[in-house]
């Protein structure tokens, strides 16, 4: 046991937390950086010049609180999105990551049980046990994907009192259908489950890729999550969001911090929200590109997810550790999910990902 490891548990800490290690991807300081899903394409000079000007206006009221509310970014959410939401049908916090713990402070904690189906996003679980809530694992078939029959399943078994539903899936990239969502909705009534669709990389999608925003008319136990992270090349500003029924809303306001977005946050995401149209051309281009490294892969052997992401998951490998080390001594960070013979890649920009392709050549 390390010294460090040992330091800790001396503290009174929660058994459920003993033994966990916090998440986090490798940060090394390398030219190409493909592990973690940014959006490689940055801030259009014209946004980033609003975003300046927003938050200076801004900082001219931080002797006061923040609108509580924060009324006007609701309002833009749900103009942005669209499918007739309205502004009470609308959550936002510090990231999807915490819109998401909130959820679980609210639906989750003992007694209670959460589900999700791995390979998925790895906080699913961490957040569960940060408040107390029992995680359960569902299972996927041998490519990855999961059936709305198999997942309703589940749902039954585990009389699971939160759902979690990746859309696209992260770490594998693939979309699910609206049958999956509709029969885990439907499965869920006997434990009166909440069900979330995790839509961090919606904007990603192939053109025809249905939302299950289109589902909330009339299912006040679906939540469907998304992010400014990713298409709006905000993950240093922190704002995710959700769209819902006005009463998931009403019970995310009993466990919030108070003035829990700041004026500075608040700002930020208006002004980029305000040039929606300059940021999703940026999208478009990554999706080029992340279907360039699709094609190149295949073509390599190799055996690429089908991607509706920003990122591609890709097997065939016979040491995956040799090539995520072979990239990195050429400059190139990608990630290890720690899936036998698989790796995934960000798309980045077209010299980022000559630079990966024309190295994983080398290697493989």
């Amino acid at each position: 046991m390390s010294d460090q490891l040992e330091r800790l548990n001396r503290l009174p800490l929660r058994d459920n937390l003993r033994g966990l290690q916090p998440y986090g991807a490798p940060q090394l300081h390398v030219p190409i950086l493909l592990n973690v899903n940014e959006n490689t394409h940055g801030l259009p000079e014209k946004v980033r010049a609003a975003i300046v000007a927003a938050v200076d206006e801004a900082a001219a009221g931080l002797n006061r609180y923040p609108d509580r509310e924060f009324t006007q970014l609701r309002e833009a959410l749900a103009r942005y999105l669209g499918h007739g939401l309205e502004a009470s049908n609308i959550w936002a916090a510090n990231g999807s990551n915490e819109v998401l713990q909130q959820i679980l402070q609210a639906f989750g904690g003992p007694g209670r049980r959460a589900l999700s189906f791995p390979p998925t996003y790895s906080m699913y679980p961490l957040l569960a046990s940060g408040t107390g809530t029992e995680y359960v694992a569902g299972t996927r078939g041998p490519d990855f994907t999961l059936t709305a029959a198999a997942a309703a399943d589940a749902v039954k078994r585990s009389s699971a009192n939160i759902v979690f539903l990746c859309s696209p899936n992260n770490p594998t990239g693939t979309a699910l259908g609206l049958d999956v969502v509709e029969a885990v909705y439907d499965a869920g009534a006997a434990s009166n489950a909440v069900v979330i669709v995790d839509e961090a990389y919606a904007e990603f999608a192939h053109t025809g890729t249905p939302s299950a925003l289109s589902l909330l008319p009339g299912r006040e136990r679906l939540i469907v999550s998304r992010t400014m992270s990713k298409a709006f090349a905000l993950a240093g500003a922190r704002v995710g969001y959700l769209a819902a029924a006005p009463e998931v809303t009403d019970a995310l306001r009993l466990v919030r911090l108070p003035y829990h977005l700041s004026a500075i946050t608040q700002a930020t995401a208006l002004a980029a929200l305000e040039h929606a149209g300059d940021l999703l051309a940026n999208v478009e281009d990554i999706k080029d590109q992340r279907d360039r490294i699709v094609e190149e892969l295949s073509a390599l052997g190799l055996s690429p997810a089908p991607s509706d992401s920003n990122f591609v998951f890709f097997g065939g490998l016979k040491d995956p550790r040799a090539v995520w080390q072979g990239l990195l001594e050429a400059g190139v960070l990608i990630r290890d999910v720690g899936i036998p013979g698989h790796l995934r890649v960000t798309a980045g920009t077209e010299a980022e990902t000559t630079a990966f392709l024309e190295r994983l050549r080398e290697l493989v």
